[in-house]
């Protein structure tokens, strides 16, 4: 039997939001309506009234669910490279707490409302949590080598990896600018077009990544030497990291740029100038925890890039919920709409992971899940806002 869910409004994201409108959803959580509240389907049909905004299921566009062990144990505002070097020494850890952390971080994502997540791996831990969960994943293997003589081997390894995976979603891809050699991000660039997959990459993190690509100066050069690795063949490039890398991806691979904290204005031109085909992702709590710094939004938004949001780690944030990502950036930057923030919550991030067709809209055919947003006041949410999952 169907199921018909109203509320103060329901946003569809595709369309306009409906005031007091009514959303029918079927037993497998297929829409069949939307209507406007006087619509003749809806009369003598039993409606579930409920207080706030019906919305589409989130979609976390960038998570690391194998650190989800390190919830709270790294400080918060140490900056990106001690962040990293803590990191890396606390990863290895008993499978078994690993395993238990990532249960329990996969039920946070879902209990948040979170229907779909790019996922970052190294390792093909997360594999068993995904293959019985009910979010959709992909993910990303995540590849680092920053000596370009181990470039091949690097990506041989990842394929070993992506085969253990079960299904379809999952794709190699380049962890950042900072860990990935020039002929390492060509190798990649190839596998993607040879796979037709999308690269995720996170980028300018911080400035000391722009300071490394610019002058081969700065905290980088402590952090390479400490872990052993010899980068004398690196020379400095005079431009930021995103307008060196970007040039060895061919203009029609998708790209995720994530995190984007110390992207410049000049960076930005230098990608809607280019047409490159980038998506770019904002983890707002994640860039507070790490560096206490959030993107200059407002540069972005006038340009025609779609944006997505991510929730980054529990290394790097203290909940995995997009909700809590939008009122960051609305309390931050309250000029934004909640009529466009929501598209970055939703839609975009399932364009971007190619699963627009079932997820991100509330549109007839799909099953992109349903969100209550509650005390909202009117199309805007509040601090007091919460998510309960509909379905």
């Amino acid at each position: 039997m169907n199921t018909f869910f109203s509320a103060d409004y329901i946003v569809p994201v595709t369309s306009e939001a409906i005031k007091n409108g009514v959303v029918e959803v079927t037993e497998d959580g297929v829409i069949e309506g939307v209507y406007l509240p006087n619509h003749p389907n809806l009369q003598g049909r039993a409606i579930n009234r409920k207080e706030g905004i019906i919305v589409p299921g989130f979609v976390n566009a960038h998570c690391h669910l194998e650190l989800s062990h390190m919830l709270g144990v790294i400080p918060k505002g140490t900056g990106l490279v001690p962040f990293l070097q803590r990191v890396i020494s606390l990863r290895a850890a008993d499978e078994r707490l690993v395993q238990k952390a990532m249960e329990a971080a996969d039920a946070q994502l879902y209990n948040n409302g979170i229907v779909a997540v790019g996922d970052h791996a190294n390792t093909n831990l997360s594999a068993a949590v995904k293959a019985r969960s009910s979010i959709h994943y992909h993910t990303f293997i995540e590849v680092i080598g920053f000596e370009p003589d181990t470039a091949s081997q690097k990506l041989a390894e990842a394929r070993k990896i992506r085969h253990l995976f079960s299904n379809e979603a999952v794709s190699i891809t380049a962890h950042a600018p900072y860990s990935v050699s020039k002929e390492l991000f060509r190798l990649l660039n190839e596998e993607a077009i040879r796979s037709n997959k999308s690269l995720s990459v996170h980028n300018q993190e911080s400035e000391e990544e722009n300071r490394l690509f610019r002058y081969k100066a700065g905290q980088f050069l402590d952090f390479y030497q400490a872990l052993g690795r010899d980068i004398s063949g690196f020379r400095a490039q005079a431009r930021n990291s995103l307008q060196t890398f970007m040039s060895y991806i061919s203009p029609e691979t998708p790209v995720l740029l994530v995190h984007n904290t110390y992207t410049s204005p000049k960076d930005i031109f230098f990608i809607e100038r280019l047409e490159r085909n980038v998506s770019w992702c904002f983890c707002p709590n994640a860039n507070l925890y790490i560096e206490g710094v959030l993107p200059k939004l407002r540069n972005f938004v006038a340009y025609r890039h779609k944006i997505t949001l991510g929730t980054d780690s529990l290394a790097s944030n203290d909940r995995l919920c997009i909700l809590s990502e939008l009122k960051t950036l609305h309390q931050h930057f309250p000029e934004l709409l909640f009529s466009e923030t929501i598209k970055w919550a939703t839609l975009n991030g399932a364009l971007f992971l190619g699963i627009a067709g079932k997820y991100g809209s509330l549109e007839i055919g799909k099953a992109p899940g349903l969100n209550l947003l509650t005390d909202t006041d009117g199309l805007t949410i509040t601090p007091d806002t919460e998510v309960v999952r509909l379905i």
